[in-house]
């Protein structure tokens, strides 16, 4: 997320009520969690496992809940919770504005674009030319349509991302500020469900197909020409290049990145990064064909062993 403008690093501490370190004046031109982060963003860390990869990383300035040496360059601001600091900061910047109209008033809706009944659409929505949207269609605040899209029935865009934190007698919600981009010649199914971004922005690249009940995590971005079949699931932070297929029943675990024109197999489920240009299969997902094998073998092991009883 944005912040427009700018912020110190100074008026940030005194926000918040903490001490930091580096010069007051530094500026903060974002909030990013940390698989969004850029130059000018702040970004939250409340575990000793990313100390490093938050210190080290794009973001300029590190909300943190231990005192540490401030990298060159940056600044630093201590709070013993971070992740509820983190979201006094969303809150502040970000408040939340429900629309309790069908149609906000910030919608905008372009040039033979068919917006069928029972449709909710809210705040900051912009719809392009010559979309169809199918009954009762749910679409949050802050998301951007291109041209020629359809959605169908059931489905909802821009949903709050899943990301909680666990404490000892509930789950904390981390806040959403993030938005959704689908792009032209997208068709989504019914009953699909498009995460917006925590802080960042959640993608369906140009010409996507998606089938029906299909999952899209947060900040997940879709390349162009992708197909998806139903009841596939991809969690957050995912990067699927250009012209990848999941067929159905494939899940996608966060962070990981399938390479351009790769092919999953139904059910297949892969554990790491892929990549692109080939076909895989399984769980955890590997090149089809060397799975295929391992099924073959797996069969004439057991033949083997039930031909030796009968035989004994």
């Amino acid at each position: 997320m944005n912040l427009k403008p700018p912020q110190t690093v100074e008026t940030i501490a005194k926000l918040l009520g903490a001490e930091f370190e580096g010069a007051p004046n530094h500026l903060i031109t974002g909030l990013n969690e940390i698989h969004r982060v850029e130059n000018g963003d702040l970004v939250f860390v409340d575990h000793p496992k990313y100390y490093d990869k938050a210190l080290n990383s794009k973001a300029t300035t590190v909300l943190i809940n231990k005192k540490v040496d401030c990298p060159e360059g940056k600044a630093l601001i201590f709070a013993d919770d971070p992740f509820t600091a983190y979201n006094r900061l969303v809150s502040h910047f970000h408040p939340v504005n429900l629309s309790l109209k069908q149609r906000s008033e910030s919608v905008t809706v372009g040039k033979n674009t068919v917006i069928m009944p029972g449709v909710y659409l809210g705040n900051n929505v912009t719809i392009g030319d010559n979309c169809i949207i199918h009954p009762n269609v749910t679409i949050y605040d802050h998301v951007t349509i291109g041209n020629r899209v359809i959605i169908h029935s059931g489905s909802v865009i821009g949903r709050d991302a899943f990301y909680f934190k666990r404490r000892s007698e509930k789950f904390d919600r981390l806040l959403s500020c993030g938005n959704v981009m689908i792009e032209d010649e997208v068709e989504i199914g019914a009953g699909c469900c498009i995460d917006r971004g925590v802080s960042d922005t959640t993608c369906i690249g140009e010409g996507s197909k998606l089938d029906n009940q299909v999952q899209v995590g947060h900040d997940t971005r879709i390349g162009k020409m992708c197909l998806f079949a139903s009841q596939v699931g991809i969690a957050g932070c995912v990067i699927i290049e250009d012209n990848v297929t999941l067929w159905g029943q494939v899940g996608i675990p966060s962070n990981l990145h399938i390479g351009k024109d790769a092919v999953l197999l139904g059910q297949s489920a892969p554990i790491r990064s892929l990549e692109g240009g080939k076909t895989y299969f399984g769980s955890p997902a590997g090149p089809a064909t060397d799975k295929m094998r391992e099924l073959a073998t797996l069969k004439r092991i057991t033949l083997e062993r039930e031909t030796k009883k009968e035989t004994n």
